[in-house]
């Protein structure tokens, strides 16, 4: 039986300074929990969802975003245990898991038997982190995409979604994925090379913090690869990244996506931690 002060709890609003503690051990890495609380001051209508917190004798050891991402932080194994226990219980509320690769299988070697089958397991992925300038010339082209550009850019949008994710995000009930497109672009979060009308490379910042960001929807139209436009692209990106949104820029990739992996190596990205995704 637990005590009152050691199991598992919703946060709430006076909890920021607690949980702000606990990102702060790592801030690159737990980055999307840090924005997200940030951003919602963990109110349910902002945040789609609710962050949990697991305390051993009234300290706060571990938390974990429930939400359309399950994204474990800082989570000890009796936190992980504890967080898919209380997961069971509510069924799968989540289109992901994701975050460290201890955490991340070990919740879903608890969470299989209910959640199961996923889609795709990705048990491996390098998160890289640049803090200097990119070791490539970066492209001058590059630049935010206007909000007068969103029909340009949606279709590639579009196909990097479908290409990364294995299905197109516009199947029933992913009405909100242009409005996504849509924020980040208004945000000034969506940077692009397009010429005569066609996007030739992309990216986009998802998550912010005073202190990094995080790249995410990196894509090359398939007959544009082999030019260079994504090393150089991607320099352009951290450049303008560091400059406007945060000092580090990180991101996380597949393993088995080598050609990516060598274009964030000749960027100037280093592997500071490893990630793994449950996708369903």
């Amino acid at each position: 039986m637990l005590s009152t002060t050691t199991g598992v709890r919703v946060l709430q609003e006076a909890d920021l300074p607690l949980l702000q503690a606990l990102i702060d051990r790592d801030p690159l890495v737990n980055l999307f929990v840090d924005h997200r609380a940030a951003t919602t001051r963990l109110q349910a209508r902002w945040l789609g969802g609710e962050v949990w917190g697991y305390f051993e004798d009234g300290a706060l050891v571990s938390a974990c975003h429930v939400g359309a991402n399950l994204v474990p932080v800082e989570a000890t194994d009796r936190a992980v245990d504890a967080f898919a226990y209380r997961a069971e219980s509510l069924g799968r509320l989540s289109s992901s898991i994701v975050g460290l690769r201890d955490a991340v299988v070990r919740l879903w070697d608890h969470l299989a038997p209910e959640w199961g089958p996923a889609r795709s397991l990705r048990l491996d992925q390098p998160f890289l982190e640049i803090a200097g300038p990119p070791a490539v010339r970066p492209d001058p082209r590059l630049r935010p995409v206007l909000l007068d550009e969103i029909d340009i850019l949606y279709p590639a949008s579009v196909a990097m979604f479908t290409e990364e994710v294995g299905e197109s995000p516009e199947l029933p009930g992913r009405n909100s994925y242009r409005a996504r497109v849509t924020q980040l672009v208004s945000r000034g979060w969506a940077y692009a090379i397009i010429e005569d009308g066609e996007v030739l490379f992309k990216a986009e910042v998802g998550s912010a913090t005073r202190r990094g960001c995080q790249v995410q929807g990196v894509y090359v139209p398939p007959e544009h690869r082999g030019k260079g436009l994504g090393a150089a692209g991607m320099a352009a990106v951290v450049e303008r990244a560091q400059r406007e949104v945060a000092p580090v820029v990180s991101l996380y990739v597949n393993d088995y996506n080598v050609p990516a992996r060598r274009v964030y190596e000749r960027v100037g990205f280093v592997r500071t931690a490893t990630f793994a995704s449950v996708l369903f």
